[in-house]
């Protein structure tokens, strides 16, 4: 049985990040295309987790990646058009139960970019 993983999500002036809140996880696999992303793993009791999101609009998907953590798998998506706000992560307007937005990291986009940019650099190099 499979069940979705908490998701948190939140948006940049240049990407778009999605956070999978699975602890200890294991297997995982991250697909990214231009319009969708596909997440799935297990954790260590062996549940597996299947989220799949059509996005709100187009991703760069060969500028786009994820990092794993021991508590959760973050993907950061680059915005095929940049500095265009994102109101919702999902093509459709719904919001599914396992999906939030992550309001520690939501913030105003001014003077942003110096901020944004330090965090993909950071990312980068793990």
């Amino acid at each position: 049985p499979r069940q979705p993983a908490k998701t948190l999500w939140y948006d940049r002036p240049r990407y778009v990040y999605l956070e999978f809140c699975v602890e200890d996880s294991m297997d995982v696999k991250v697909v990214i295309e231009d319009q969708r992303l596909v997440f799935s793993c297990k954790n260590a009791d062996g549940v597996e987790f299947y989220n799949e999101i059509n996005l709100y609009a187009r991703v760069n998907s060969k500028d786009s990646r994820e990092k794993r953590s021991d508590r959760s798998i973050t993907c950061f998506m680059r915005k095929w058009k940049e500095k265009v706000a994102w109101p919702r992560i999902t093509k459709e307007n719904i919001k599914p139960a396992w999906l939030s937005v992550d309001f520690d990291n939501w913030r105003d986009w001014e003077g942003d970019e110096e901020v944004e940019r330090a965090m993909v650099e950071q990312y980068a190099e793990v």
